[in-house]
């Protein structure tokens, strides 16, 4: 156990930003599993803004890696415009 008040307050401190820095990535991942599950292309469009930018913000503030947004974003995009395909389609 820390002897000196800094590393107590190092320990509450490191404690918060875990909980926060879990609560955001979980968030995030609910997100665009969520995005992932809809089936309907309007629907699709009109989320996709909110969930890219969700996961412009995590990589902003470093959660995660600007690469793995980069990817998230694409396959997103990609997951919209296929549904655009199939209702064109139909």
């Amino acid at each position: 156990m820390a002897n000196h008040k800094s590393a107590l307050k190092r320990i509450r401190q490191a404690s918060a930003r875990r909980t926060r820095n879990r609560y955001y990535g979980k968030t995030m991942r609910n997100a665009v599993r969520d995005f992932r599950a809809l089936d309907d292309a309007a629907k699709a469009e009109e989320t996709l803004p909110k969930v890219t930018s969700l996961i412009d913000r995590m990589a902003g503030k470093g959660h995660i890696h600007k690469n793995k947004a980069a990817n998230l974003k694409h396959s997103l995009a990609e997951k919209v415009n296929s549904l655009k395909g199939q209702q064109a389609n139909a």
